[in-house]
């Protein structure tokens, strides 16, 4: 606009400061050259703006004074606070939405058992450093690699697990199973079929209508029998037989119960707690 001719330019006042200067006839709002004010032109007129704007600060001479600075007040001390507590949830959250509790874990590696947060996907072992697993596993297909976690693994009836040992907290078999197992947990058995491998659990369980043959010894805490069962079961607590129990092979343990109805043909080696730390 530097290009119009001087006809299309008029003089306007700075409404701040009143230094005069020219612009374009057309102009709508401009900046003081002198005061670096910002205002509005109307009807030929500077006038200041209605709004506050933020104005450019002038450039400061070394002959300048130096401006004084408003007295500081006194800062109050900080006081430290605990963490701050979280939002009480209401009922239907705690309902809809449980908050679980933390799993016991125990490490591979060194046997080390501490605690971790029941929505954690892996730990470390504070003792070791070693890696731990908390993931969840479905089996739905052929799997014959090591599996190691502290989560929890269901074989569902494609699934077939061979080859290296398992390892998990607790495992359900819908499925078939031929390799060692070592489980924290519960092992659920609700299938049919031969189990190949040492089995060593905390609790043995065989729903109603699985039909299951151990080739080699079961190693658990206890065990709840309710369907068709051959092999060794030693335990170091309680073997129950449920009402549609039938179990064929020799039972080492600490107590029997059997309900009416359950059948057993074989040896029955009744041993003193004392004597269970050898099983």
């Amino acid at each position: 606009m530097s290009d119009e001719p001087l006809r299309h330019r008029i003089d306007l006042a700075c409404p701040e400061c009143g230094n005069v200067q020219q612009e374009p006839a057309l102009v709508v709002s401009t900046q003081c050259r002198a005061c670096r004010a910002n205002y509005q032109v109307r009807d030929g007129k500077g006038v200041v703006r209605s709004k506050t704007v933020t104005r450019l600060a002038a450039l400061k001479l070394d002959s300048d004074p130096e401006p004084e600075l408003p007295p500081i007040a006194p800062v109050a001390p900080m006081i430290r606070r605990g963490p701050a507590k979280p939002p009480e949830r209401s009922f239907l959250m705690r309902l809809l939405n449980p908050i679980k509790p933390p799993r016991q874990v125990a490490c591979f590696n060194c046997g080390h058992s501490f605690t971790a947060s029941a929505e954690a996907q892996s730990s470390q072992c504070p003792k070791c450093s070693g890696y731990i697993s908390l993931l969840d596993y479905e089996i739905t297909d052929g799997w014959n690699r090591q599996l190691q976690t502290c989560g929890n693994v269901t074989i569902q009836k494609s699934g077939s697990v061979t080859g290296s040992r398992l390892q998990c907290h607790q495992l359900t078999v819908l499925g078939n199973l031929a390799t060692t197992v070592e489980c924290t947990g519960d092992l659920i058995i609700r299938g049919h079929g031969k189990i190949i491998g040492n089995i060593v659990c905390r609790a043995l369980r065989i729903e109603k209508g699985a039909r299951v043959d151990f080739l080699h010894p079961v190693n658990a805490e206890t065990a709840s029998i309710d369907g068709h069962v051959r092999g060794q079961i030693f335990c170091t607590g309680v073997v129950t037989l449920q009402k549609r129990a039938h179990l064929q092979g020799l039972v080492r343990t600490t107590s029997l119960i059997v309900k009416p109805g359950a059948k057993h043909t074989g040896n029955i080696e009744m041993v003193p707690a004392a004597a269970t730390a050898d099983l």
